[in-house]
């Protein structure tokens, strides 16, 4: 995408993404380069960003609790989550479905670095926390 005066929008993105893909922060690798391929596009319009597994919040969060080695979520009364999360925050929570990358994949012919959640969390977390686990040492008081 070229500005009037020549500049290649396009080109910082790319750049990004590479820096990305190689940064403790690669989990944006998809979103970004699904958002470049947006960019580039010849058709216009709106892209749901996804993974091909979409999922409600019910579903990844315990999954994702061990991942990290963190306790099973809990089940929170809707009225007490209301007060911590606004209406908007228990709707995300509990009534957000997921969204289809059909469109994006076939008209960006974009393709997903982890196609699925699962995958994500697993190579996005889990290989991070189990180096930095090996590598960690206590400090002896």
């Amino acid at each position: 995408m070229l500005l009037p005066d020549g500049t290649n929008l396009c080109q910082p993105l790319a750049a990004q993404c590479e820096r990305v893909a190689h940064d403790p922060a690669h989990i944006v690798l998809d979103a970004a380069a699904a958002t470049v391929a947006a960019i580039q596009a010849t058709t216009a319009g709106l892209y749901n960003i996804t993974d091909d597994e979409p999922a409600p919040v019910s579903v990844w969060l315990p999954f994702l609790a061990p991942v990290l080695d963190a306790k099973a979520p809990k089940h929170v009364p809707t009225r007490l989550a209301r007060m911590a999360l606004g209406e908007y925050g228990v709707g995300v929570m509990t009534e957000l479905r997921g969204a289809s990358n059909h469109k994006a994949k076939t008209l960006l012919r974009w393709k997903l670095r982890w196609p699925t959640w699962r995958e994500g969390f697993e190579e996005v977390i889990t290989g991070p926390l189990q180096s930095a686990r090996n590598g960690a040492t206590r400090a002896v008081a």
